[in-house]
């Protein structure tokens, strides 16, 4: 069993893959690398499913509301994050229990190969497009493969790798974006665009489209606290992940539109979410963009499935590399498995369906019912923890999370909702866990309710510093 001094300060000696960390990053360095993030193929793509299902003037007014919807979630977990130093499935033990947090981080490990596996795959569909009109070799699986064995390379390098790559990926992908903007609007005007006429027979709305780009959100709130627990300060976290995030994304997506408006505009077969076809459009600095935004951004999510594990229980004693080198073996053979592209849009809708839930939870838990802040008894695998609840587990969580997840799945295939499924399902999971928190705590037999949780609480590596001054001191 591990002491909170070892969970946070020795526990596989690299402080950048388990426990708590003490952050560094400042606001520029932090927007840089989320700037990066979500500059890639996934978001890009995402963009060209929109028209013709509704027109392009909804479209980017919908990507805007809904990026600046789903980034308010982001920020305040990944703000979580900065405050504590641990990433975002380890807090997830304060609102659902030491074992319980278990269950979320299980789900997470899921969704992040799938995501990985898509990026991947997208990235050798690109390369293999560029091989083939060069030389008329062809093997997308193949190239899949060697992508995202790259990306596990690349992660392995830690936080620290990543952070030095991304900015500079992240400009040259900003002047390739440039350039096919300059190339769009130089060819068709903007009432080009907007006269394009709407399929009514794709079944598209506003709140659908809406529901995309909060999902898209969402599925990078799972690395949000992962990214943010290195800034050094919140001013530098929520600034720098909110203005980086919500920059990308909006560019990202509409450039997405355009390019995918643009083949429509010419007449041309268009297949939404295909790389290949946009490619085809802009040539291959698009294609070259494509494939150092998977590099960026692939990077960052197996590193994400890493920390993930490594922090789920401090008792497996897991390392970073072997870690890092199994899961790394997985996603590469699974980023060959083609057809999941065919399945995209469910995909994203399933990682709504399952987080929206959880961090309407973490966000009601920590801002609210523990006053901002989680103690350091976070890190205490045994009953005396503040976080053990029952048994381990915080079952109005998992029973809320449960709710919330149906929910969503209801809204979303059974009976649509005219607002969409990901903003009612985070109304009534956040709404039904605090108010089941505050009736039911009043009755200590869950550990629902404590009064440790009035007490002053700060970064979880505070008291770990003060210790180990006084044994240098002494």
């Amino acid at each position: 069993m591990s002491s909170p001094e070892t969970m946070a300060v020795n526990l596989d000696g690299d402080d950048d893959s388990a426990g708590p960390v003490r952050g560094t990053q400042s606001l520029l360095r932090i927007g840089m690398i989320w700037l990066a993030a979500n500059l890639v193929v996934t978001t890009l793509l995402t963009g060209t499913l929109f028209t013709p299902a509704v027109s392009f003037g909804t479209a980017s007014a919908m990507i805007v509301v809904g990026t600046l919807i789903g980034v308010v979630v982001l920020v305040l977990v990944g703000n979580m994050g900065t405050r504590t130093g641990l990433p975002t499935m380890a807090l997830t033990r304060g609102s659902f229990g030491i074992r319980g947090s278990v269950l979320p981080a299980a789900a997470n490990l899921l969704i992040l190969m799938g995501w990985s596996w898509v990026q991947a795959m997208l990235a050798g569909v690109t390369v293999n497009y560029l091989v083939h009109e060069a030389t008329g070799f062809s093997n997308p699986m193949l190239f899949s493969a060697l992508c995202q064995a790259i990306v596990v390379v690349l992660a392995i390098f830690g936080h620290t790798g990543i952070s030095r790559v991304e900015p500079w990926l992240a400009l040259a992908i900003l002047i390739v974006m440039g350039f096919v903007f300059a190339a769009a609007f130089g060819a068709f005007s903007p009432s080009e665009f907007a006269s394009i006429p709407v399929d009514t027979s794709l079944g598209g709305t506003p709140f659908i489209t809406l529901d995309m780009v909060i999902a898209t959100a969402i599925s990078w709130t799972v690395l949000s606290a992962d990214m943010n627990r290195h800034a050094k300060s919140s001013k530098a976290g929520i600034i720098g992940s909110g203005v980086g995030y919500t920059l990308s994304t909006s560019i990202a997506m509409f450039l997405g539109l355009v390019a995918f408006s643009t083949v429509l505009l010419r007449g041309h077969d268009a297949v939404p979410f295909d790389p290949t076809v946009i490619v085809s459009e802009f040539g291959w600095p698009l294609g070259i963009a494509i494939f150092l935004s998977v590099m960026a951004t692939n990077t960052m999510v197996v590193f994400g499935m890493v920390t993930s594990v490594v922090n789920a229980q401090s008792t497996w004693r897991l390392k970073f590399l072997p870690t890092a080198l199994v899961l790394g073996v997985i996603s590469v053979i699974g980023s060959t498995f083609l057809g999941l592209l065919n399945q995209f849009t469910d995909f994203l809708f399933v990682i709504s369906a399952f987080f929206v839930p959880v961090f309407a939870i973490m966000i009601a838990d920590y801002y609210l019912l523990k006053r901002r802040g989680y103690s350091r008894q976070i890190l205490h695998e045994r009953p005396e923890s503040r976080y053990w609840y029952l048994g381990g587990v915080n079952w109005v969580a998992v029973v809320v999370w449960v709710i919330g997840a149906v929910l969503s799945y209801m809204l979303a295939y059974i009976t649509p909702s005219p607002i969409g499924a990901n903003i009612p399902a985070f109304a009534v999971s956040f709404l039904l866990y605090l108010g089941l928190m505050m009736l039911i705590g009043r009755n200590g037999a869950m550990g629902l309710r404590d009064p440790r949780d009035a007490q002053p609480t700060g970064h979880l590596l505070d008291g770990a510093d003060e210790t180990a001054a006084l044994r240098l001191g002494g």
